[in-house]
């Protein structure tokens, strides 16, 4: 069988499983979304690092100790709502900016198996459709809790939360000075000039 290095060798008509993905050795960084492969962008451009080390830090650092953790891509989120039964039934594997998972069950040696109770994603050009309509529905067709979209051209931050009825609300725009609510972790408040700090 041959070794799979470059995107360039799968058939992108066709539907792959997270059986398949752990057979790839890619060098670029893939997602499957629904066993459709999506090329991830380039290496993100500096201000979208900038900002993701400007939100990671303060989540982590207020994590320390407690049972909710917090993972920076590349990690691999395996979203399954069915009792898992082996990779080969695992057709969404995604790599959110940062999430965090609350459920220690979830996790496991190869990232996360099942939806993150908050997931930060922060748009890139060429990533902006994708966030804002495929992972938006995926996200909450998983269950994923909080969800978080921010742009850095225009330097504000979208919070959706999950309703009872398992669809997303707006939760606010956050595009000026001031403290941001974290629904996921209540204590915590994020300040929206340490997020753009830099940038």
């Amino acid at each position: 069988m041959t070794s799979i290095t470059d995107v360039s060798q799968l058939d992108l008509t066709k539907r792959y499983t997270y059986a398949d993905y752990l057979t790839w050795q890619l060098t670029d960084r893939v997602e499957l979304i629904k066993g459709k492969v999506y090329r991830m962008s380039p290496a993100p451009k500096r201000k979208h690092q900038d900002i993701s080390r400007n939100m990671a830090t303060p989540i982590a650092s207020f994590l320390r100790g407690k049972r909710c953790k917090t993972y920076a891509a590349p990690f691999d989120v395996r979203l399954s709502r069915t009792t898992p039964n082996g990779d080969a039934s695992i057709e969404t594997v995604i790599q959110p900016d940062i999430c965090v998972v609350c459920d220690p069950q979830k996790l496991d040696e190869r990232g996360c198996l099942g939806a993150p109770d908050w997931i930060i994603e922060i748009l890139s050009p060429g990533t902006t459709a994708r966030d804002t309509h495929d992972k938006f529905d995926l996200y909450e067709e998983a269950g994923v809790r909080e969800y978080w979209m921010v742009t850095p051209e225009q330097k504000n931050v979208i919070i959706y939360l999950l309703s009872d009825a398992g669809r997303y609300e707006l939760r606010g725009e956050f595009y000026t000075p001031g403290l941001i609510p974290v629904a996921t972790l209540p204590e915590l408040q994020m300040e929206w000039a340490e997020v753009f700090e830099g940038i």
